[in-house]
């Protein structure tokens, strides 16, 4: 505050109270019945300016209406050898005296001993008090104590059986170096918890979406570093050198499938709204912690161990070894069987897409309210869904969520309107519609959300309006298409050929569309929610990571060996996809029993997201190989083809 504007002190009469309350003020800001003498809406303009003497100022303009209002104000304040005072939310920014008369005109300049970027602060004061900002509701979620605690009992159990079978999987097929890896594993989600919860971050499902990648690019780092480690052993060097060899030589696989995932999030965070930056964010956390963890922690426990005398450190077990050694498949003489099969699927699933029956999409992309309910017998959705739409109007959805006596009613009805007031019509329309399904005695206040230890009744709300709806998905195709473009620069920079670029990307959008394809043609057929939601966006970012990560691994295995041996017509492109297969399939495998324990035993609402998860990682891993891959090969110098056929 500068130390020059005079303070007064002064006699407020509350009306509320008969006597006279003394209260310290910086300024006469207010009339007797506590309400301020002019707003700032007469404000037309403020900014930051310099006085005659070249010292900072503000200057201020007001509308016509303001300025006979200021000339009265600035009058009474001068001749009362008082201030007055600019609050905004409460809060006073200054309090300046009046130096004359009362002020003409309606344009005025603040001096004091100011500094420039006090005079800014100020003048955005001034210009933010003119603007009516009026608050309005455009995406709320409202969930209900039963289905919160039933979704956390059963996504913490989910998490906990999936990563109880990452663990031991680690261990079955690696041994002891499979168990330092765990412990490495363990550290990484310990880490990315610690860090979520001193962000005080909220974990939601593209969080966990970001946590489950996370895992899969964890495990795959250390799957890269022991197959390289077996390699150096299986050419005769020492435990020390094969180890420290191992180490040198998967890094740059890891590195690029690690800095390619995390310029993606990266572009997402930047253009994405509010459910792709939680999943970038938790990406981008879990990219630095695995990373760490993979390259620094294992590598510390693994030294420590083999430095130890007679102690022997297999990378594998009876079960294990020998398992995807010495394999001759050739990949790219088949490509144009694996080109027909893929172009099959995609044409079906855009068929599905835009002329059957298309994807289910959910209130974040058409707006709308949703609500989750429960009852106490089975229900008919059909006859439910045509009795709501006799109470709302038509477009009125209804079907069953998870057990049959759960459905999810979806409704556009009044999603413009908002209020206290429509929530409460809604919800009491629903209560009447629904009164005879319900058990007797079922009151309005019990059926309604928010009662506790409910089991029947409104479980879970969703609203979203139109405006927010069409900001998701703008900013989620903004999101993909920018991270795409980030990844084609990168992988062309690094590669220095942009047929990869192009392989990793065509791969990418044959992912994407198989499974928008899927969730068309079976999202009426499958007995579980498979709406095109924000859980939906973070699934197919998941997939699109995950078929990058593993994308850029062949690739640059590709490049490792073709630049010690050459082309030699694709043969050393099959010996690079042979070499990297036992870690493609054991990262697959173990990212896929993460989903699939988590689609088990995760609960209804998490099961749609998880299944786009999986039908992604199981066509990521098919497309790094069939797709990528051959594309890239197909569109290289003839030079190179010619030579294959």
């Amino acid at each position: 505050m500068p130390s020059d504007i005079q303070f007064v002190k002064f006699v407020w009469e509350r009306p509320s109270t008969e006597d006279t309350e003394v209260i310290d003020l910086y300024a006469l800001k207010s009339n007797r019945e506590g309400t301020p003498r002019i707003s700032g809406d007469v404000v037309s303009d403020a900014r930051a300016d310099f006085d005659q003497f070249s010292k900072p100022a503000v200057s201020m303009t007001m509308n016509t209406k303001g300025a006979k209002e200021w000339e009265q104000l600035t009058g009474d304040a001068y001749n009362n050898q008082t201030g007055i005072a600019i609050v905004l939310d409460n809060k006073v920014y200054t309090a300046p005296g009046v130096s004359s008369d009362s002020i003409s005109g309606g344009r005025s300049e603040i001096t004091g001993n100011f500094t420039v970027n006090e005079t800014k602060d100020i003048a955005n004061v001034l210009r933010a008090g003119k603007l009516p900002a009026s608050a309005e509701i455009i995406q709320s979620e409202i969930v209900g104590p039963s289905l919160g605690q039933e979704a956390i009992d059963s996504g913490f159990m989910s998490f906990l059986i999936a990563m109880a079978i990452v663990l031991l999987w680690m261990i079955a097929y690696y041994g002891k170096a499979g168990a330092f890896a765990d412990v490495a594993l363990l550290l990484n989600i310990l880490l990315i918890f610690g860090v979520l919860t001193s962000l005080n971050a909220v974990l939601t499902l593209p969080g966990i979406a970001g946590i489950v990648l996370t895992i899969g690019m964890s495990v795959d780092a250390n799957v890269l570093i022991f197959e390289r480690i077996k390699e150096e052993l299986a050419k005769g060097k020492g435990k020390g050198l094969a180890v420290s060899d191992g180490f040198g030589n998967a890094l740059s696989s890891i590195l690029d499938a690690n800095i390619t995932t995390g310029l993606t999030a990266i572009i997402l965070f930047v253009f994405g709204s509010g459910p792709i930056k939680g999943f970038a964010t938790t990406l981008l956390i879990g990219i630095l912690t695995s990373l760490f963890t993979a390259i620094f922690i294992t590598r510390l426990l693994i030294d420590w161990y083999i430095s130890g005398k007679n102690r022997s450190l297999d990378f594998s077990t009876s079960f294990t070894k020998g398992l995807f050694q010495n394999l001759s498949i050739d990949f790219l003489v088949k490509r144009k069987i694996s080109y027909v099969l893929s172009g099959i699927l995609v044409l079906v699933g855009l068929a599905s897409l835009f002329f059957g029956p298309g994807l289910q999409q959910g209130v974040d992309f058409v707006g709308g309210r949703s609500y989750t309910v429960r009852f106490e017998q089975p229900v008919n959705p059909s006859e439910i869904a045509s009795e709501l739409n006799d109470v709302f109007g038509s477009g009125t959805n209804v079907k069953t969520y998870g057990e049959a006596n759960q459905i999810k009613i979806t409704t556009p009805y009044k999603v413009d309107v908002e209020g206290i007031e429509v929530d409460t019509e809604i919800q009491d329309k629903l209560y009447t519609s629904l009164q005879k399904y319900l058990p007797d005695g079922t009151s309005k206040e019990s059926f309604a959300i928010g009662s506790e230890g409910k089991s029947i009744g409104i479980l879970q709300s969703v609203k979203v309006g139109p405006t927010i709806a069409d900001d998701i998905k703008n900013n989620a195709f903004l999101a993909i298409l920018g991270s795409l473009a980030v990844v084609f620069l990168y992988i062309l920079i690094r590669f220095r050929r942009w047929q990869f670029s192009l392989g990793a990307v065509v791969a990418v959008f044959h992912d994407v569309l198989i499974v928008l394809g899927v969730f068309s043609i079976f999202g009426k057929i499958m007995p579980f929610n498979m709406e095109i939601d924000q859980a939906f966006i973070a699934a197919i970012l998941t997939v699109i990571g995950y078929s990058l990560n593993d994308t850029v691994v062949v690739f640059d295995r590709i490049r490792e060996i073709i630049s010690e041996r050459g082309w030699k017509g694709g043969e050393n492109i099959n010996s690079a996809i042979n070499s990297t297969l036992g870690r493609t399939l054991n990262t697959s495998l173990t990212t896929l029993v993460v989903l699939l324990a988590i689609f088990i035993f995760g609960g209804e609402s998490l099961r749609g997201f998880m299944f786009a998860m999986i039908v992604g990682v199981v066509v990521g891993t098919y497309s790094s190989v069939f797709i990528a891959t051959p594309v890239m090969f197909d569109a290289l110098s003839k030079k190179i083809t010619k030579s294959l056929k």
